[in-house]
């Protein structure tokens, strides 16, 4: 099956809410107030592109690469990130909506979490090191068998992470922390 290539090119304002899109490659493209929500991508590539103002809410990306690739100001609810291919798989968030995303056994380390609300999100069995999470809400968000050596929380918050069951060597935190690393203690720290 042929491939259509987009390369340096701006897609404003599309709509393909509840549309599939299949074997697409875009190369150093800008997607702006697009709106992929309930979309389907199927063995597509997107690769150096930003995704601005958009919706992508409950979008499946199935099977497709996401090779350095920025979301700003985005809407990304519910995505399941695992269906994502692992080859060059690299993403980073400013001021977006990720909450009840999966990113479960991605390997993402230095990730830019900025400030993003991630309630309830898997990173089960995921490798964040040096990820760095600023300004961002962890409410529910799941760490289990995480990686998360040399990752940054000092400006996180909400979050809840058993150091016994996570790998947090060397990872960052305030002291305002100490309540989310130690919560199944059942301790008052004052």
């Amino acid at each position: 099956m042929e491939k259509h290539i987009h390369e340096d090119k701006e897609f404003k304002n599309i709509i393909l809410q509840e549309k599939e899109t299949r074997d697409r490659e875009f190369e150093n493209c800008k997607f702006i107030n697009c709106d992929f929500s309930n979309g389907v991508f199927r063995s597509s590539k997107f690769i150096d592109c930003i995704f601005m103002d958009c919706n992508l809410s409950m979008a499946k990306l199935n099977n497709c690469q996401l090779n350095n690739i920025i979301f700003n100001n985005c809407k990304l609810l519910g995505i399941n990130f695992r269906d994502c291919s692992d080859f060059l798989f690299s993403v980073n968030f400013n001021s977006c909506v990720l909450d009840y995303c999966s990113f479960a056994t991605k390997k993402m380390s230095k990730t830019i979490f900025n400030n993003s609300s991630m309630k309830n999100v898997d990173f089960t069995e995921t490798d964040l090191s040096k990820s760095k999470f600023t300004n961002s809400d962890l409410m529910n968000a799941v760490f289990d068998k995480t990686i998360l050596k040399e990752t940054d929380f000092i400006l996180a918050s909400n979050f809840i992470i058993d150091p016994e069951i996570n790998i947090i060597k060397k990872a960052k935190f305030t002291l305002q922390g100490l309540p989310g690393l130690l919560s199944k203690y059942d301790i008052t720290i004052e």
